[in-house]
C-alpha cells in the first residue's frame, strides 16, 4: 500500500499535472503561478473543506469529497450569473494518506470539472494531521447578467429554484445512523450546483445567492445588502415528503431545515412582478421596505432571529 509519504509533493504534482485544453490558459500546472487571457468580467471565489467539519472519510468516498468541493464551489460562481472557468487547489493531506484515497479525491474534482468544462490550472500541497481542500475558482460573466446580493427591491417575489431541507437532513441521518432514504444520502454526499438554472435567471433577476447556510440566512444577506426587509411564506418553502419523513422520525422541525440546515445548493433570487412569469421555481416570499425578515403562516407573522449554519458554532 503506497502512501503519501513514498511519492513526495512533486511525485503528487506529476499524478495530477494534465495539458491544457483552453487556448486561452497560457501557463497552467508547474509554474510558480498560473496565466490565463481573459477578456470578460472576472468573478473569483474560494471555499476550503476541512475533514470532520464538512466531511468525514466514513460517510464519503474520495471521489465525493473532490467533486464536492468543486461543485460548492460552482454554486457560489452561479449565484454571480458566471460562467466556472478556472480552479486552483490547495491540498493539506496526512504523510500516511493511502495514494489511491488522494487519486479518489482527484479523480472526483476532475469529473465535475469535465463536465462544466472547467480547467485545474494550479494550486499547492503540503501535510497535515488531517485533509483540508481550499479551493479557488474563477468564472467570468458579461455586466448584464451579473447577479448580485445587493439589487433586490421592495415589491420584488423571492423565488427558489427547488426543494430544500436535503443537507440538513442527510446530515442527520448519518449523525442518527437512520437507514433508508437513498436519495436524500446523496444529495448530501453529492451536493449539485443549479449552473444551468442560474444562466436562465440572471437576465430577469434583481439579485440572486446560492443556498448554503439555509433560507433564512440566504435571505437575510440578501435584505442586508439590499438595505430591506422580507416576508417569507413558511407553507410555500419547498419541501419534499422524504425529508418531512426524516424530520419527523428523528422528532426535528423539517421547516427548521429548510431554513436554518444549509446545503441545499440550490438558488434564492428575486424578481419583479413584471418578469415573475419568466421564471421556473417556487414563489416563498416577498421583499419588503421594513428591515425584518418575517416567517408567515396562516395568517400570523413572527420575527426571525435564528441564524442558519455558522461554521464557527457547529460541528459534524
Amino acid at each position: 500500500m503506497t502512501k503519501i509519504k513514498d511519492i513526495g509533493e512533486f511525485g503528487l504534482i506529476d499524478r495530477i499535472s494534465k495539458k491544457p485544453i483552453d487556448k486561452n490558459i497560457i501557463v497552467g500546472i508547474g509554474d510558480d503561478a498560473a496565466v490565463i487571457n481573459t477578456k470578460k468580467m472576472l468573478v473569483l471565489t474560494t471555499d476550503c473543506l476541512v475533514e470532520g467539519d464538512h466531511f468525514r472519510i466514513e460517510w464519503f468516498k474520495p471521489e465525493q469529497i473532490g467533486m464536492k468541493a468543486i461543485e460548492i464551489n460552482v454554486s457560489d460562481i452561479a449565484a454571480m450569473g458566471a460562467i466556472p472557468k478556472y480552479v486552483l487547489v490547495s491540498l493539506a493531506i496526512p504523510k500516511n494518506l493511502d495514494i489511491k484515497f488522494f487519486d479518489g479525491i482527484y479523480k472526483g474534482m476532475w469529473t465535475v470539472c469535465e463536465k462544466y468544462k472547467i480547467e485545474i490550472i494550479g494550486g499547492n500541497m503540503t501535510h497535515c494531521e488531517n485533509i483540508v481542500i481550499s479551493i479557488t475558482l474563477t468564472g467570468e460573466v458579461e455586466k448584464k447578467n451579473l447577479s448580485l446580493r445587493s439589487g433586490a427591491k421592495p415589491g420584488d417575489y423571492i423565488i427558489t429554484t427547488g426543494h430544500l431541507g436535503y443537507g440538513r437532513a442527510g446530515l442527520r441521518m448519518f449523525q442518527e445512523n437512520l437507514k433508508g432514504y437513498k436519495s436524500v444520502k446523496q444529495k448530501y454526499l453529492e451536493p449539485k450546483a443549479q449552473l444551468k438554472k442560474a444562466f436562465k435567471l440572471a437576465p430577469f433577476i434583481n439579485s440572486m445567492i446560492d443556498i448554503s447556510d439555509g433560507l433564512a440566512s440566504e435571505i437575510k444577506h440578501i435584505c442586508n445588502e439590499s438595505k430591506c426587509g422580507a416576508i417569507i411564506y413558511k407553507d410555500k418553502i419547498p419541501i419534499s415528503d422524504e425529508v418531512r419523513e426524516i424530520a419527523k422520525k428523528l422528532g426535528e422541525d423539517e421547516y427548521d431545515y429548510a431554513l436554518f440546515g444549509g446545503e441545499d445548493f440550490e438558488l434564492v433570487c428575486t424578481v419583479s412582478k413584471e418578469n415573475i412569469d419568466k421564471l421556473n421555481g417556487f414563489l416563498v416570499g416577498e421583499i419588503t421596505e421594513t428591515k425584518e425578515i418575517r416567517l408567515s403562516s396562516n395568517g400570523k407573522e413572527t420575527l426571525i432571529d435564528k441564524k442558519g449554519y455558522n461554521h464557527f458554532s457547529t460541528i459534524l
